[in-house]
């Protein structure tokens, strides 16, 4: 096996499986599944409806956990944390955007995107600063005030992959980040995190039925029956 610390991998999956009981059906969706994806790559993941593509990024993200296999995370393992400590990891570590928003209600655009660097215990001048320039990357300067049930759908999205950014990550996972927003207004929104990608070395990890989208990024994978393969 490669060595698993490799200090240009920032993810590898190993053996990665899940299913899943209904009732005394098992139902596997991800059988015997391998990735690596190394510093600053963009990678698009494809695949028919109902394929996986969110369950892998759950287990990805450490939101899932996996009936056997590894999810290994700059070389540690997600699998072996407890509830707290992968919390910590993906704070300090991942940037995710959801294919729904997941914007906390009472929080206004600004605090919402702040709240990771918050949770570090950054100071609110400090966050709330970068949480304004990021919502104004994604063309919501003038929205920094409103709260998710004043915004559009398309905006909601759009602050959400601010939060994504805001910690500046080592891995972006998304899920149809642009899936609800127009064709000029994703293309934006992607370029945002292909920039970071340049600036930061973030890795991107991208579930897309956007052709174009998928074009433009370095690597692409189909999955199909619980695997990921080259298209």
């Amino acid at each position: 096996m490669t060595n698993l610390s490799d200090a240009d991998v920032i993810l590898r999956c190993v053996a990665l499986s899940r299913a899943f009981e209904e009732g005394e059906r098992r139902l596997s969706v991800l059988d015997g599944l391998e990735l690596t994806v190394h510093r600053g790559e963009s990678l698009a993941i494809i695949g028919a409806s109902g394929a996986g593509k969110t369950t892998l990024l759950q287990l990805l993200g450490g939101l899932d956990t996996p009936t056997s296999g590894q999810v290994l995370l700059d070389g540690e393992d997600l699998g072996a944390m407890d509830d707290l400590e992968r919390g910590g990891v993906r704070n300090r570590k991942l940037g995710f955007v959801y294919q729904f928003h997941h914007l906390l209600p009472e929080f206004t655009a600004q605090e919402n995107v702040a709240m990771p660097l918050m949770i570090r215990g950054i100071t609110r001048a400090e966050t709330m600063a970068r949480a304004a320039r990021l919502l104004s990357d994604v063309g919501l300067a003038e929205r920094l005030d409103h709260k998710p049930a004043q915004l559009s759908g398309g905006e909601r999205q759009r602050a959400a992959v601010a939060r994504a950014m805001v910690t500046e990550p080592s891995l972006i996972l998304a899920d149809e980040p642009t899936g609800n927003l127009d064709g000029a207004t994703g293309q934006r929104v992607f370029e945002r995190l292909v920039q970071m990608k340049k600036d930061a070395g973030t890795a991107l990890v991208v579930v897309t039925h956007d052709t174009g989208i998928a074009r433009q990024m370095d690597r692409v994978l189909h999955l199909a029956d619980g695997r990921l393969r080259e298209p």
